[in-house]
């Protein structure tokens, strides 16, 4: 029942879709991918998943047979209309376990029916990272996920401190959950084929530092936002002068000195309450 290359050009046809780098939209055309990217998300019969960016329903065919319901939530609204048809057609039986909600995921809030416990997506490359803080965000009831992104995304959500691609997505990640690369996957597997590879990051999620988030990650903005220089420098807008930021790190136990890529989740939340 999982869509093939020709299927998935027969369904473009017939929509008459032309694929956007607009709406990242890049169809997966091989079985086997899906297949491991459910097998990798770890879900299922009691996961309800939240997919976003269903697109004509590759993933989501996957995922139905293995778990108790998915919420595909697709911002093109011919693509939204067609993916209940597709499954009706390919999957009759389980056409129950879909709900689709048209809706930009960036301005999500809440999903209709029983509280989501997994995020697994093919996510638009362009908003890869909005999208995933977002759902982490406003779905609080989501333990754990699997997201295909753009490789390079993949290595800055799940590097550690003192990395190279170390910044804002990971420390802002890493708030919500403990994310890890799950893998990559090339670029034939998809419609059209993307000019970068891809990767698999897995997440679960974990106690937050007790610490408000809006004003951490007030800090790692300010931090990152001059990455080459000290955090003494960096901070000094954030903290009112340089002199002023110093003080307000030495309470923290961090050294002035120090790039803000030298710090993990933690120390940016102790910072903030200082």
């Amino acid at each position: 029942m999982l869509l093939t290359a020709p299927d998935v050009r027969r369904l473009a046809a017939a929509l008459d879709l032309r694929p956007t780098k607009q709406l990242g939209q890049n169809f997966v055309i091989d079985p086997n991918t899906v297949r491991r990217l459910v097998r990798t998300a770890g879900v299922g019969i009691d996961d309800v998943v939240v997919e976003v960016g269903p697109g004509l329903g590759s993933l989501t065919l996957g995922l139905l047979p293995e778990v108790a319901r998915v919420v595909a939530v697709e911002i093109d609204p011919a693509l939204a209309h067609q993916l209940p048809l597709t499954v009706a057609e390919r999957a009759p039986e389980l056409a129950d376990r879909l709900e689709v909600v048209l809706q930009d995921a960036l301005l999500l809030e809440d999903l209709p029916g029983p509280a989501p416990t997994a995020f697994v997506a093919n996510l638009p490359y362009n908003v890869a990272v909005p999208v995933l803080l977002r759902l982490l965000e406003r779905l609080p009831s989501l333990q754990k996920g699997l997201v295909m992104v753009q490789a390079e995304v993949a290595d800055r959500l799940a590097a550690p401190p003192g990395s190279k691609t170390y910044g804002v997505p990971s420390v802002k990640a890493a708030w919500y959950a403990e994310v890890a690369k799950a893998g990559t996957i090339g670029r034939n597997v998809f419609w059209p084929a993307p000019n970068v590879d891809s990767g698999l990051v897995a997440f679960t999620r974990r106690k937050p530092p007790a610490a408000d988030r809006l004003a951490t990650f007030a800090v790692i903005d300010a931090a990152f936002a001059q990455r080459r220089k000290t955090l003494r420098a960096a901070l000094a807008g954030w903290a009112g002068s340089p002199a002023a930021a110093e003080e307000r790190l030495r309470a923290a136990g961090i050294d002035p000195s120090a790039r803000g890529e030298v710090l993990a989740v933690g120390d940016f939340a102790r910072l903030a309450a200082t």
